[in-house]
């Protein structure tokens, strides 16, 4: 699959039609998806029809035909959005997300809807209620979660550019299992109107490409303020993205990336696999040989960030899913034999992941556990801020780990939920503190497979994240 800014030029000045390259993306999917279920449905026809309407523009938009696939929890008006759910598995969208929207504007076309974990909820797309996702790498192993469709469709080249939702790492981490690039921006960067809440402080839609400069181009537009998301930040994006005196957000201009100075957290790089160290080091020798100076740093908190995750998302799951009932929203049994029986029964749709993380979040925000789990994760969560706050003033980014492995085999960690759940050990800080990160790839194991690096910035400074990952070569 070409890179999205190309096609777009090419579709542009017209020495590309628009619905050539919708018809190599669908030839693709026919191809490919059998294999890997990275798509639950694809939106052929339609696709097809929008690609003549642009290829007949005289004026055509940034993303003009650039075949974009939508994680199945972002809503697309008059399409299915079941989170990949029994729950919500006839559920059609009745209006569009804002990402959505601003998409459609720059004359890009939804190619389909992208396999996930059940509700968001996972680490290696093995929770779909349509089945697992296979990594296009390697079909024996998993793709990460739980944008593994997402991340599948871009690395397997039936999809330019997908759009996934980072709750803990679930962009980032598929990325990085994927060899692919994929980003969970500052929080209030992006509209969450439209995306189905799994936990509203952490969720935030990111986008997964081939490479850094792609992800630049879709974050500029679909970021920005919206009327209907009150935790979007008035930010002029313009200045946050591109790296120039003239757009700065601030009055004083961003260094140059080669005199940026990055951080290297101790806490990150000890008793990590030593493949992966040895890509984090390797990137290290080349941003160091392109004039960018090194510092160790301490996040003594960081390590804090996962159960402080599991117990806050677990907590807001908890509420939001309550109104999957079946009496308001999703699935409702018709052999009933009371109230309670109804609720029994049309909440059993959720699989089990989405059940325990259910259980997890009601027993934390309990009367008699609120204090030493939810009130006290919340104290941890502000620790945590304060020290990324504190080690940015100190350096201008963080090199870190996406994982600490590469892609493993399904089925292989199914029954040990605890090492599931720590495939977000490096990729949760960033939802924790609300701060930005960028996984990009760089080297590989002795498998061949694909190790992702891991770029953090601070508030709303994503043009750095973006500069310091060009001089990656992402």
């Amino acid at each position: 699959m070409i890179k999205a800014r190309e096609i777009a030029k090419k579709v542009q000045d017209g020495s590309l039609k628009a619905v050539d390259v919708i018809s190599a993306s669908l030839a693709k999917i026919t191809e490919l998806n059998p294999k890997i279920n990275a798509f639950l449905e694809v939106f052929a026809d339609e696709a097809l029809a929008r690609a003549k309407e642009i290829d007949a523009k005289e004026q055509k938009g940034r993303l003009a035909g650039v075949p974009i696939a939508l994680k199945d929890n972002i809503l697309y008006k008059g399409h299915k959005a079941s989170c990949a759910s029994k729950m919500l598995q006839n559920y059609t969208a009745v209006y569009s997300a804002t990402v959505v929207k601003r998409l459609l504007a720059e004359d890009a076309i939804i190619i389909g809807r992208t396999n996930m974990d059940e509700f968001a909820m996972g680490s290696s797309n093995e929770n779909s209620a349509f089945g697992i996702v296979r990594n296009p790498l390697d079909y024996e192993r998993v793709p990460g979660g739980s944008s593994g469709g997402s991340a599948a469709a871009v690395a397997s080249g039936m999809a330019s550019v997908a759009l996934g939702s980072d709750t803990g790492g679930s962009v980032r981490q598929p990325a990085a299992f994927c060899g692919i690039c994929g980003v969970k921006p500052t929080y209030g960067l992006v509209s969450r109107y439209g995306l189905v809440a799994f936990s509203s402080s952490a969720d935030q839609i990111g986008p997964l490409t081939l490479d850094a400069e792609d992800n630049e181009l879709i974050l500029s537009i679909i970021a920005g303020p919206d009327e209907q998301d009150s935790t979007t930040v008035p930010l002029p994006f313009k200045g946050i993205i591109k790296i120039s005196d003239s757009d700065a957000v601030e009055a004083k201009p961003y260094k140059k990336p080669q005199e940026f100075i990055v951080g290297l957290p101790k806490e990150f790089l000890q008793d990590l696999d030593p493949q992966i160290k040895a890509c984090i080091m390797q990137a290290k020798t080349k941003l160091e040989s392109q004039g960018v100076k090194f510092k160790e740093i301490s996040l003594p908190y960081a390590k804090y960030a996962s159960p402080c995750y599991h117990i806050l998302t677990g907590s807001e799951a908890s509420s939001n899913l309550a109104r999957f009932d079946g009496l308001r929203y999703g699935f409702a049994s018709q052999n009933s034999a009371d109230l309670e029986d109804s609720y029994l029964k049309n909440r059993s749709a959720f699989g089990p992941e989405v059940k325990r993380r259910i259980m997890l979040g009601t027993f934390s925000l309990g009367s008699a556990h609120a204090e030493d789990y939810y009130k006290k994760a919340q104290k941890v969560r502000a620790v945590i801020r304060k020290d990324f706050e504190r080690v940015f003033k100190e350096v201008d980014l963080i090199l870190t780990p996406t994982t600490p492995h590469t892609a493993f085999k399904i089925g292989e960690k199914q029954d040990d939920i605890l090492s599931l759940y720590l495939s977000d050990l490096f990729t949760a800080p960033a939802n924790i503190a609300g701060v930005p990160s960028l996984s990009v790839p760089f080297g590989k194991d002795d498998k061949n497979l694909p190790v992702g690096v891991q770029i953090y910035g601070n508030y709303f400074e994503e043009s750095k994240i973006y500069a310091l990952a060009k001089l990656l070569g992402s």
